[in-house]
């Protein structure tokens, strides 16, 4: 094990490399899951099947991840966590490798069914695996650089992607994919140390980690922010097209503001996160809910709906980790078990957050959505409010009750 960094302490540069090869690895993992999604068109003409069809390529791999979340943990047993995040990046390049190769539709969902399983692999082991770098008082500030990657992805990827499709065919985006792969496999070879397992997670020690007070409140704040989040983002363009009346020339400035911003709550969440972990989730909430309030309000100036959307962008980029730091001091013991429900009730979420959606935008209308993100913001915000943020410590002494 490398030298691993103490709570306020300055780490060394092996933490760094060491955090950062994982931060490459969320980066390839949610890049991966996207891809789809900006070369969905030359994707179902070339396959010869439909858009909707070939949209299933990503409803897939998110219903395998969250089966994979918290079954992976159940299976690996004690093996060291690097060779297992080393295979997780393996089946990632594989993935991509194969769906860029392929010309039958049932090969590559079958492809897109292992990047399911690294996705949920990777983020359900991320907290196991950053803490014995980094010592749990810093796992917000771990947790905050490796989910840097995710946001990066969720900025870059579409984007990128659709380019490298227009200007070199949808398979050379899937190989630059399995290249993003291939480097973070690289990376976690070379600068991730050692991490062996502490413990064997079982399924009677998931079950006994639902009595814990913390992980519930963590799992019902988890399903409210991101089935919420996920709601009003999937309809965000339609509502500001119908009811701002704005083309996309003018969209694509908000939503390039809101993925920028996400990458700073992503970065800024940390130091929250290991300082003042209630108030800070708390206040995370309440944000996502007043800038959503704001975004609800189109007859204010175009530059108030840029500073909504950048708010909006710093509570979904900080909401991830101020939630997995959360769950971590909820059960310091049991820290891939409670990863794995937590990726679980992630996946679960986004699901629910869409069939929402577009139950309320066909029922009443394109706005509807976003009053769904206002109020789940509004009670996750009182609900972490009323708690005692877990202090790990207490966690450790197993008391249900706590």
């Amino acid at each position: 094990m490398s030298e691993t960094a103490s709570n306020g302490s300055v780490w060394p540069i092996s933490t760094w490399l060491s955090v950062g090869s994982l931060t490459c690895g969320s980066f390839a993992l949610v890049s991966s899951e996207l891809l789809p999604m900006a070369v969905l068109t030359p994707m179902a003409t070339d396959l010869g099947i439909t858009e909707g069809a070939a949209g299933q390529a990503v409803t897939l791999t998110a219903i395998f991840a969250g089966i994979a979340a918290p079954t992976v943990a159940l299976i690996i047993g004690r093996l060291d966590r690097k060779l297992i995040n080393l295979m997780l990046c393996a089946l990632v390049v594989a993935s991509n490798v194969a769906v860029a190769l392929t010309s039958d539709y049932l090969v590559l969902l079958a492809a897109r069914t292992l990047l399911g399983i690294a996705i949920g692999g990777f983020f359900a082991l991320a907290g196991a695996t950053v803490v014995p770098l980094v010592t749990m008082e810093d796992m917000g500030k771990g947790m905050s650089i490796v989910f840097m990657g995710l946001s990066a992805g969720l900025v870059v990827a579409p984007a990128t992607s659709t380019l490298i499709g227009e200007a070199f065919g949808w398979r050379a985006a899937f190989m630059a994919a399995a290249g993003a792969g291939l480097l973070a496999l690289l990376l976690q070879a070379i600068c991730l140390p050692s991490v062996p397992a502490t413990s064997a997670t079982s399924l009677s020690s998931l079950f006994r980690l639902l009595k814990r007070r913390h992980v519930r409140v963590g799992l019902v704040v988890g399903l409210l922010f991101f089935g919420g989040e996920v709601c009003g983002f999937t309809f965000m363009r339609p509502y500001l097209e119908t009811n701002g009346g704005l083309d996309a020339t003018a969209i694509a400035p908000v939503l390039l503001v809101l993925g920028l911003a996400s990458l700073l709550g992503s970065a800024i969440a940390g130091v929250f996160a290991d300082r003042v972990l209630r108030d800070g989730f708390a206040t995370t909430f309440l944000m996502l809910g007043v800038a959503t309030i704001g975004l609800l309000t189109l007859s204010a100036s175009y530059v108030a709906l840029l500073a909504f959307a950048a708010a909006w962008g710093i509570a979904i980029g900080a909401g991830p980790v101020m939630t997995q730091t959360w769950m971590g001091r909820a059960a310091p013991d049991q820290l891939e078990g409670v990863g794995g429900l937590f990726l679980a009730v992630i996946q679960f979420g986004i699901t629910l957050g869409a069939i929402a959606g577009g139950i309320a935008v066909d029922s009443f209308g394109t706005s509807a959505p976003l009053y769904v993100t206002a109020t789940c913001a509004v009670l996750a915000a009182v609900t972490i409010a009323t708690q005692r943020a877990p202090d790990g410590a207490s966690a450790l002494a197993l008391d249900p009750a706590e």
